[in-house]
């Protein structure tokens, strides 16, 4: 009771109980408050509200934090892999020698797609947006593997293991299959013998009769892409899936769901929207120096994109790693006299020493340089958020596993405060005006 916060409302006080997670974070608790009061709280975008607890990725975006499941991401990403840590985030430690053969085992076991959705792709119209294709294709394996998907939770929960590596891995099969679906190519199977972003790659590129091989700094970019996506706590469509997961629904429908949410463009398309910008800065004849007065201006149009971030008050713990393997990554592919890279390198200049930039933390984040880096690998922009999606696949896992998991777990449910017309009568149609 003495730590109780107190809500004072209509003269009357009300006791709420508070609660301290794990590093210190505080949260007054109001799951009665309605009960007890008659009120709800009003937080448009849940920017203050906590939805659940969680014990798998942890942000302070003031100090420029990100740890997965307590491990700092600056150590992940030096000694880790995409693969590895997707391991670590679904089951909450980092696998031995063991288990990490036994999972990259699954992984290559559940790599080919099954025959018949080959004809699922064929259905979809030469041009198809991959995240629609990426979206259905995913639900669509409830259907070819019914007994992990039974919407029972009890029952899926016994079969999540392999769930887990077959949408870990089918996700990118299924990605690069509507990308060659979208360009008319026939479609490149994966390779047993390949590692997972090499394999990848492999499916993307390669020729009927020629093998594309990436150099290791362009896998290595590739690995830390989607190593430091895999998670970032309740955003949007992270909080999707824990919704869908909320009804009992399968890990397969939950994941789906995530795609979709992650397709809007205020949530997955930030890496595009900072190539779209490059390309407009180009396309009016500016090496960047215009546009960037122009944003000190504030003028209408001239934002910069991929710069600050809403989470990370400081620079993005994410932006600095993957800075210096997109530099190398450059190298190894010979990329030296590419007029958006250009203007790219300005902007950056800017951000990281004009001191308006700096005195209002416009750093450049990850989704800055990602974008860059998907461009550099020849990744087409309507492929950049189904990157996003392969990245975060192993968050969605294990945030539908926390919730599937929580016998205590009701239904998501949020309120509303109703603002439309109060009770009226019905008017005959003779009588309206």
């Amino acid at each position: 009771m003495a730590n109780d916060a107190v809500l004072k409302i209509e003269g009357k006080e009300f006791p709420l109980p508070t609660m301290v997670g794990s590093e210190g974070e505080k949260a007054i608790d109001v799951r009665n408050l309605r009960a007890q009061t008659g009120y709800i709280t009003y937080d448009d975008g849940f920017g203050n509200t906590g939805s659940c607890t969680s014990g798998i990725t942890f942000i302070d975006g003031d100090a420029g934090i990100l740890r997965y499941r307590g491990y700092p991401i600056e150590q992940l990403a030096e000694h880790s892999s995409f693969v590895e840590t997707a391991y670590l985030i679904i089951h909450g430690e980092l696998p031995n020698a063991k288990q990490r053969r036994h999972f990259g085992d699954l992984l290559r076991l559940h790599s080919p797609v099954h025959a018949a959705m080959d004809h699922l792709f064929e259905g979809f119209p030469l041009g198809s947006h991959p995240m629609a294709i990426l979206s259905a294709l995913l639900n669509s394996l409830g259907c070819y593997y019914p007994h992990l998907a039974t919407n029972r939770v009890q029952e899926d929960l016994a079969n999540f293991e392999e769930a887990s590596a077959i949408a870990i891995s089918k996700v990118r099969t299924i990605a690069a299959m509507s990308y060659r679906k979208s360009r008319g190519l026939p479609y490149i199977y994966p390779k047993r013998t390949l590692p997972y972003c090499e394999n990848f790659l492999h499916m993307m590129f390669s020729q009927p009769y020629e093998d594309y091989v990436c150099t290791p700094e362009v896998a290595q970019a590739l690995n830390l892409f989607l190593l430091l996506h895999a998670d970032h706590e309740q955003n949007c469509s992270t909080s999707t899936v824990r919704m869908v997961a909320s009804s009992g629904a399968n890990l397969f429908a939950s994941v789906a769901a995530g795609v979709c949410a992650l397709w809007g463009p205020l949530h997955g398309g930030a890496n595009m929207a900072v190539i779209e910008m490059l390309e407009s800065i180009h396309a009016e004849g500016d090496d960047g120096s215009k546009f960037i007065e122009s944003a000190r201006s504030g003028k209408a149009g001239h934002r910069l994109m991929g710069f600050g971030h809403r989470v990370y008050r400081n620079y993005d713990p994410r932006a600095k790693i993957i800075k210096a393997s997109f530099d190398k990554a450059l190298a190894s592919l010979g990329i030296k006299d590419d007029p958006l890279l250009a203007i790219a390198r300005r902007l950056e200049d800017a951000a990281l020493s004009d001191q308006y930039f700096l005195s209002r933390k416009l750093y450049p984040n990850v989704d800055f340089y990602s974008g860059l880096i998907m461009r550099a690998l020849g990744i087409p922009q309507n492929m950049f958020t189904v990157m996003f999606a392969i990245g975060r696949m192993p968050g969605w896992i294990a945030h539908w596993k926390e919730v599937a998991s929580n016998p205590k777990n009701k239904i998501y449910r949020p309120r509303q405060v109703f603002t439309g017309n109060a009770k009226r009568d019905y008017v005959l149609m003779e009588k309206r005006a």
